[in-house]
């Protein structure tokens, strides 16, 4: 394999390919930002946690492929990633990992001592969810703190603190994401039975659906919560209303168990999450009419 194929091969171990993870964590690292800042965040903190934000989703997926390697293969899915398929070797892929999450850290540096201190726990907790799926029912739960931990870290980076609006941010987005991630482990549900491992399309059955629609529930709740303590316009409900119409049509989705449906209303909750941040970013540049 030549160098160009090669680094073809490391841009599908990171997927370069494949933003629709990288969005779903950008989106509430910027609600973070905007409402931490009051809608003024710095130019170099968008910077900052845009590249930190990219770099990390990048890493993630090179430790998940490592520690999934030996499902992988029976999966129909992910049969033909570089890992699982022999095109790259596990020790590329934890050298990936590594330059990416080191790059990462770097990136933080200017940035207070609290966000620095949080960014340990953030890579220690992407390092551990991959794993989680061989013994925790709710995996989802545990993605969704790896996916929402640029929540407290924004809040720290403007403020070097974190009142409790962030953590109450944190407690929505993982229930967003055991809503989107469990769309999506619908579509592995019948391979990842065989392998014995553990996600939350298994653990609640038949109902999966039920536990989406109360997940999308508390998320948009807590959400509303948040706008009515910051004092948000109406346009940022506008936004949330954008975001409710979402999470029915995704409910409608996964009602019908089809697996290509399912990963539709996954990736679907891009639109859902970019809904949130331009209420957000509306009420604070536009004036209420």
């Amino acid at each position: 394999m030549n160098i160009k194929e090669r680094l073809i091969q490391y841009a599908y171990l990171i997927r370069l390919d494949k933003p629709i993870g990288t969005l779903l964590l950008l989106w509430p690292t910027y609600w973070a930002l905007w409402i931490a800042s009051q809608g003024k965040p710095t130019i170099d903190l968008i910077v900052i946690f845009t590249l930190g934000t990219c770099l990390m989703r990048s890493a993630g997926c090179a430790v998940n492929d490592y520690a999934d390697n030996d499902f992988d293969r029976f999966v129909k899915r992910t049969q033909n990633r570089p890992l699982t398929s022999g095109k790259i070797s596990k020790k590329e892929t934890l050298i990936i990992a590594g330059m990416l999450s080191f790059i990462a850290f770097m990136s933080i540096q200017s940035l207070n001592q609290l966000t620095i201190q949080l960014s340990f726990l953030a890579l220690a907790i992407a390092i551990i969810y991959p794993f989680t799926k061989r013994f925790f029912s709710i995996p989802q739960a545990i993605l969704g703190v790896a996916f929402g931990f640029g929540i407290p870290m924004a809040y720290a980076a403007v403020l070097d603190r974190l009142p409790g609006e962030a953590w109450l941010m944190l407690i929505a987005n993982i229930f967003w994401a055991i809503a989107y991630d469990t769309a999506y482990a619908m579509v592995d549900r019948d391979d990842d039975v065989k392998l014995g491992l553990k996600t939350s399309a298994i653990t609640f059955g038949q109902h999966e659906v039920k536990v989406i629609a109360f997940c999308y529930f508390v998320f948009l709740s807590i959400m509303a919560f948040i706008g009515y303590q910051s004092g948000l316009n109406i346009y940022y409900w506008i936004g949330l209303l954008g975001a409710l119409l979402c999470s029915f049509y995704h409910i409608t989705l996964v009602m019908t168990r089809d697996r290509m449906k399912c990963f539709k209303a996954f990736r679907h909750n891009n639109w859902l999450g970019a809904s949130i941040f331009l209420g957000i970013l509306a009420a604070y540049q536009l004036k209420t009419f």
